[in-house]
């Protein structure tokens, strides 16, 4: 992969994802994003089970900046794209927008951190996931 690779994950907008008002609701897109970073871990190989069972590891949301620029609605077919924007010893920045087409609706940046799976604590990002994710 090269440094501006993006992978991207299709997110169709349901029912239950909206207010009363038919938008999606504001923690809703934050879900969105989450299934996009799983998604991309995984398509390196690497899922939520494996990483804590095989390599002791988890990955968590350390902070993050939201921005929410327009609202997605009910059915709509959103596309997440995400970009490794930094890779530190135990920190992954992560840069995401959502998409609905070409319109851009929200975007955030997101600070993850490798934390040991036992003790909760921070942790080197291993060798196995880091070999795969830096050249990003």
């Amino acid at each position: 992969m090269s440094a501006s690779t993006e992978f991207r994950w299709p997110v169709r907008v349901y029912y239950e994802d909206t207010d009363s008002g038919g938008v999606v609701y504001h923690a809703n897109y934050l879900k969105f994003m989450e299934r996009a970073r799983t998604e991309f871990l995984r398509s390196l190989g690497f899922g939520q089970a494996e990483l804590r069972d095989d390599l002791g590891v988890l990955f968590v949301v350390r902070s993050l900046a939201l921005q929410y620029r327009r609202p997605a609605r009910f059915d709509d077919a959103l596309e997440v794209v995400t970009r490794l924007e930094e890779l530190g010893r135990s920190l992954m920045k992560f840069e995401q927008k959502i998409y609905r087409g070409e319109q851009l609706l929200t975007e955030a940046t997101v600070d993850i951190v490798c934390i040991d799976a036992e003790q909760f604590r921070p942790a080197i990002i291993p060798p196995a996931v880091r070999n795969l994710v830096n050249p990003m």
